[in-house]
């Protein structure tokens, strides 16, 4: 490792983790463009001159701290940690891999883990901000989707939770939860097929199907970016905030309703008996 030296003066630096494609490599462009110093960390680079990607598995422990660390001792410090690795799976929990939902919580939640407490010491000296991005599918059941929707909810607790310790010390902590978005993790999906599922075969397909759907009829990822510009602005940002103006209300619902209420419209959204 070399000296650590300070990034110019006047100029911000962020540092996405899972910048290569979807919602992540949206805010990298949106930043870099904007004249931000901005770093990818992912297993694939992201096609701009603009931003620079270092090597770097989320599933793989040390490696975005020791990525995070080369990164502190360049700058010297940064203005910006987002999360945006993810990882889903659409199985039946009788028959979901171990190895499967073990992989997308290492990717989910442990990851966020590691770059948070690797990124601290860097924000702390700028004030800086970490920003989680999570899924309104934390906040209502997705048939089928239950590791991902799971693991989803547990990063906004972990933002709350990390936002009410680290306030004092200058750092703030939000998590963004968009609805359906149009990208490729839609097609990155592990999709359990018909002999993973088994008997629930026909009801994993029209759940995958209607989500599918809401996915690529959704937020365009672009739009998604411009939310994580607009959460990093505010002066008193919440620790949870719904991206854009219909999720927010589909997460009032989703408090407001009685849960019976709730779970018959998901059921019915999804197509379930």
């Amino acid at each position: 490792m070399g000296t650590s030296k300070a990034a110019p003066a006047g100029r911000r630096t962020a540092v996405i983790v899972g910048a290569s494609s979807g919602i992540g490599k949206e805010v990298a462009l949106k930043l870099s463009g904007r004249g931000w110093r901005v770093y990818n960390l992912s297993r694939t680079p992201l096609s701009s001159e603009r931003v620079k990607t270092m090597t770097a598995d989320a599933a793989r422990e040390g490696e975005l701290r020791r990525a995070i660390l080369d990164i502190g001792t360049e700058c010297g410090n940064f203005d910006l940690l987002v999360y945006s690795a993810g990882f889903s799976m659409a199985a039946p929990i009788e028959y979901a891999a171990a190895g499967d939902y073990r992989y997308l919580f290492e990717v989910n939640n442990s990851g966020a883990a590691e770059a948070m407490k690797a990124a601290l010491p860097f924000l702390k000296k700028r004030g800086g901000r970490m920003i989680l991005i999570g899924s309104m599918g934390g906040e209502l059941p997705v048939p089928f989707d239950t590791f991902y929707s799971s693991s989803k909810a547990a990063l906004a607790m972990l933002a709350r939770e990390a936002d009410m310790e680290l306030r004092p010390v200058g750092v703030r902590v939000s998590a963004l939860l968009p609805g359906g978005t149009s990208t490729d993790f839609t097609y990155r999906r592990r999709v359990y097929g018909l002999e993973e599922t088994r008997g629930y075969s026909s009801s994993v397909k029209r759940a995958t199907a209607a989500l599918a759907n809401m996915e690529q009829c959704g937020m365009r990822p672009s739009l998604v970016a411009e939310e994580v510009l607009k959460l990093y602005e505010k002066r008193d940002p919440a620790p949870v905030v719904a991206a854009g103006g219909r999720d927010a209300f589909l997460r009032a619902s989703g408090r407001v309703l009685p849960e019976r209420v709730t779970d018959w419209l998901v059921r019915k959204k999804f197509r379930q008996p």
